[in-house]
């Protein structure tokens, strides 16, 4: 049977993170074996610290916790399989699904064209403005190869010209200024598809898109639901052929992948993303995300 292991509070190592604490207990019902890893230690450098608690000789694992960056989650891997237990993803899945520029061969016709520049100390504006030529005047937004900055939209995620020098110039420097050392890989830029708003964000006040988060295993989905949760009803379903599609195109065991309701009525797809890493859109679906999972995952 596969073994579960969860991040524990940073400062109470035989203790479940809280932000997990749903997870896990929903994880235990179904009766997965459960056991902690400590997240801080990993990203600190001592592998060998973060996964003492974990049994050896377990067998098959899967992780449910924070992000990693793709090289700190290839020396977690390594390190569990030196103990004797195989996460469900290699680190070359997990890359694949947690960097844009790397899965956007499988969703390319799927998802807002994009373009990206890797970044290594300062910015090159100068590359920046000629990696946006092919957008030309069109709107387009910022990330690095993981994350946006979208509750800051105006200031560091939307530029509305690709072509204006100096909007691009400001929103960018206010990304990377945010970013700071979090900053992954380098940037990503996407051209903006005007999507279905259902809303506002309460707190940022960000625009929010009719968009679902679907989650798979083993080329079954486990889960699909409202990215906002209760912040806005997603009236529209998309095309469940068109998502399985898609999903046997991507090479991991476990995903999730993004999808948005856009203005004219189609789908899009926003991104993919490693399934161990992924948050749920609620707590509340914890059983039935466990009870799916253990029911893919006993299956003949």
């Amino acid at each position: 049977m596969t073994i579960v292991l969860f991040c524990s509070q940073p400062f109470a190592p035989s203790q479940v993170d809280s932000d997990f604490a749903a997870e896990r207990n929903a994880a235990t019902a179904a009766h997965f074996v459960t056991t902690l890893f400590e997240h801080t230690a990993a990203v600190e450098g001592d592998i060998h610290k973060a996964i003492r608690r974990v049994p050896e000789k377990s067998g098959a694992a899967l992780y449910r916790g924070w992000m990693f960056r793709a090289d700190r989650y290839e020396e977690f891997y390594d390190a569990l399989l030196g103990r004797g237990v195989r996460l469900i993803n290699d680190p070359l899945a997990y890359r694949t699904c947690h960097h844009l520029p790397e899965s956007y061969a499988i969703l390319e016709g799927n998802t807002p064209r994009s373009t990206w520049l890797p970044v290594r100390g300062t910015v090159d504006f100068d590359s920046v403005l000629e990696c946006l030529r092919p957008f030309g005047s069109a709107p387009i937004v910022v990330k690095d190869y993981v994350k946006s900055q979208k509750h800051y939209w105006s200031e560091a995620c939307f530029i509305p010209h690709a072509d204006d020098a100096e909007a691009v110039t400001r929103v960018v420097r206010r990304f990377l200024e945010l970013q700071g050392d979090d900053l992954a890989e380098g940037l990503v830029f996407r051209e903006y598809v005007p999507l279905r708003i259902i809303g506002a964000h309460p707190r940022s006040g960000m625009p929010l898109a009719a968009e679902v988060r679907t989650f798979w295993l083993d080329g079954q989905m486990v889960l699909k639901h409202a990215y906002w949760a209760d912040l806005g009803v997603v009236e529209s379903e998309p095309p469940m052929g068109w998502l399985e599609e898609i999903a046997r195109r991507v090479p991991s065991r476990f995903f999730t992948m993004d999808v948005a309701l856009r203005e004219d009525g189609s789908w899009t797809v926003i991104e993919l993303g490693d399934g161990q890493v992924a948050g749920l859109p609620t707590p509340d679906l914890a059983e039935l995300f466990y009870l799916r999972m253990r029911s893919i995952l006993t299956k003949d």
